[in-house]
């Protein structure tokens, strides 16, 4: 019985880390980096553009955090893929989980830009783009939150240009 518990709670795990995909499902970390590296291959004189965005929202009992990738080609579409983070229990303040979603992009980033170079899939521009802006509740933690996302080396968007996360991420929370 244990045994079995076990293995559901771990099987629960691995399936919150699997990231997903409208055009092609269920997908490992090393599937989605073949399927952007076959996307940008396919075009490889195109400008490209990596968007890592997280939102999140609160529950009565968790807090659901969604990363959403996306790889855009200009002038010939995009291809996007988004991963679920579940914290149970914990009572989130907005401030922190500004902090918790630019963090969680830029660790997606970093692990994406690490497994590119080992891959050769060099040639693209990256943004952050993250949940806040001027206008609401985000107004106060706006300076933090980019001075963070800078500080760590890299561009970053905020609402209205930041659709990484206010749109796609924003879409499966």
């Amino acid at each position: 019985m244990q045994k079995d518990i076990e293995q559901i709670t771990t099987q629960a795990i691995e399936q919150e880390k699997r990231f997903h995909s409208i055009t092609y499902g269920d997908l490992t970390f090393k599937e989605v980096i073949f399927r952007i590296g076959e996307f940008m291959h396919a075009e490889p004189q195109a400008v490209y553009e990596l968007v890592f965005g997280t939102d999140s929202q609160v529950y009565a009992h968790h807090a659901d955090f969604v990363s959403a990738i996306i790889v855009h080609r200009f002038g010939g579409g995009c291809v996007y893929f988004w991963q679920r983070q579940r914290h149970n229990g914990k009572k989130w303040v907005l401030r922190d989980r500004m902090y918790q979603e630019a963090v969680y992009s830029m660790q997606l980033a970093q692990h994406f830009m690490d497994q590119f170079q080992i891959e050769g899939i060099i040639h693209f521009n990256m943004e952050i783009h993250v949940d806040i802006g001027e206008k609401g509740d985000t107004r106060e933690v706006i300076k933090e939150v980019v001075g963070m996302v800078r500080g760590s080396g890299f561009t970053v968007k905020t609402k209205p240009e930041a659709y990484g996360a206010a749109s796609v991420a924003d879409r499966y929370t």
